[in-house]
């Protein structure tokens, strides 16, 4: 008797154990995107992981995969449609390759300032109008977060001062509808390419100029090819956080929570954080010796930019107006 109940105490231990061990299986998640580390989308893949393995007691665990090492943005977002990759963080305006009402979010001075952008990626209302607008237009992928990367300036190997300084130069952007409206009407020329290639190009006088925030054009070190940086502040370089369908299906109600918790730490955190970022990425490069034109008329270029915020979003669709307009109300 007393080996019988020795056996079914050991049987049953073993069954406990296997369950415990089975509730504590560790699971690994690919987080990637396209920008180095110590930028804003490294900020946004720390939070993230830091979070969610607190949130899930170490069960879930963000592995990152920075410097575009699975692909530039439009390949990183149709791998994380195909559920190839769990996570992404990805420019709005890359974003508009599956979606292109997210071209919104890359609309001229639709942002007044630095602290409009902060309020606006964190405010629950702008987001909830983000994530309706791709669930309906996308397949494959869910929103759950945004992000920063501050504002896009205009870096070069001569001074832009006005709009007029640009007139007939080309400039490498983001492929988007916005972009390719905006600065033709600006006066320059467009040219498209991965942002991978943005360094050579410069180099070579493919373009002129190329936009981007501060601390990418330091990290990158365009400075080296475009040794002036003009304070244009034309777009917020907002960020979307994604997770793939395919993993999102396999989480469990609570699991989900603890996702969405943690991608809500990189949309209230984030952006303030990448700001700082910013200021201190100028610091540095000044040290460097680049030139940084601080007193850009930017009146010349909202003067054509305003009249196309109402007119362009209303052209991407009942999504894009709506965010536009959210956008736009918070003070």
């Amino acid at each position: 008797m007393i080996a019988r109940s020795m056996r079914g105490l050991v049987a049953t231990a073993a069954m406990l154990f296997v369950t415990a061990a089975g509730a504590q299986e560790v699971k690994h998640y690919r987080f990637a995107y396209d920008q180095p580390r110590n930028t804003g989308y490294s900020i946004a893949g720390d939070l993230f992981a830091d979070k969610l393995k607190e949130l899930s007691k170490g069960t879930m665990i963000i592995d990152q995969y920075p410097g575009a090492q699975l692909g530039q943005e439009p390949q990183v977002l149709q791998l994380v449609k195909s559920g190839d990759v769990e996570f992404t963080i990805v420019s709005s305006a890359n974003t508009a390759t599956i979606s292109p009402q997210a071209g919104v979010m890359s609309l001229h001075y639709l942002f007044r300032d630095e602290q409009h952008v902060v309020k606006g990626l964190a405010d629950p209302k702008v987001f909830e109008a983000l994530k309706a607008m791709m669930e309906e237009t996308t397949q494959g992928l869910h929103l759950i977060g945004t992000g920063s990367q501050g504002v896009r300036h205009m870096y070069s190997k001569k001074e832009i001062h006005n709009v007029g300084d640009i007139k007939g130069l080309k400039v490498r952007v983001q492929a988007t509808a916005t972009e390719d409206l905006m600065f033709p009407a600006y006066g320059a020329q467009t040219v498209h390419m991965p942002f991978g290639s943005v360094y050579t190009s410069l180099q070579t006088g493919v373009v002129d100029i190329a936009e981007n925030s501060i601390n990418v054009y330091l990290v990158n070190k365009h400075y080296e090819v475009a040794p002036v940086l003009n304070i244009t502040e034309h777009e917020a370089n907002n960020a979307l956080v994604f997770v793939s369908d395919k993993l999102w299906q396999s989480l469990s109600a609570e699991q989900k929570g603890w996702v969405l918790a943690a991608a809500n730490e990189i949309s209230t955190k984030e952006p303030a954080k990448a700001f700082d970022l910013e200021r201190s990425a100028a610091e540095k490069l000044k040290k460097l010796g680049v030139k940084i034109v601080d007193n850009v008329d930017k009146k010349s270029f909202t003067a054509i930019a305003d009249p196309y915020l109402d007119k362009l979003a209303k052209e991407l669709g009942p999504h894009a107006e709506k965010v536009k307009d959210l956008i736009r109300s918070v003070k």
